[in-house]
């Protein structure tokens, strides 16, 4: 009979090869069928600065804190220079492009805004009107 998650070590026993203990600070966020999680946050930070860390913090902030280690553990493996941060300021860049593109349409519909029904006919028909030739 296979054994069930239950009996099965948390990621963070498994990959440093120990016996997980009921009271395993690393169990509740790093559960055996996510060994990758657990991986980068030791790779980038070290088993024992994460259990530190979580040891410091209430109960409460423990999946918070885990899940900010992580994304930036993963950023960080993907982008050893910039990390989160160069993740951050293309978003960043992404944003102001796009309020800029919004500044622009409401710019231009606001053109329109102020001609009458008859007006707006006017304006796209006078646009797309293409003499015929005979």
């Amino acid at each position: 009979m296979a054994s069930s998650s239950s009996n099965s070590p948390c990621a963070a026993c498994k990959s440093l090869r120990r016996k997980c203990q009921p009271e395993c600070v690393f169990a509740p966020y790093f559960p055996p069928d996510q060994p990758q999680k657990f991986a980068n946050v030791h790779k980038v930070f070290g088993a024992s600065n994460v259990t530190k860390l979580l040891k410091e913090l209430q109960p409460h902030q423990r999946e918070d804190a885990v899940n900010s280690l992580a994304y930036e553990a993963e950023m960080r493996l993907r982008d050893p220079v910039y990390g989160c941060v160069g993740v951050i300021s293309v978003l960043q860049h992404q944003l102001r492009q796009l309020q800029t593109d919004l500044r622009y349409a409401k710019s231009e519909l606001s053109k329109y805004k102020n001609l009458g029904h008859d007006g707006l006919i006017e304006a796209s028909t006078h646009h797309h009107h293409h003499p015929r030739s005979t």
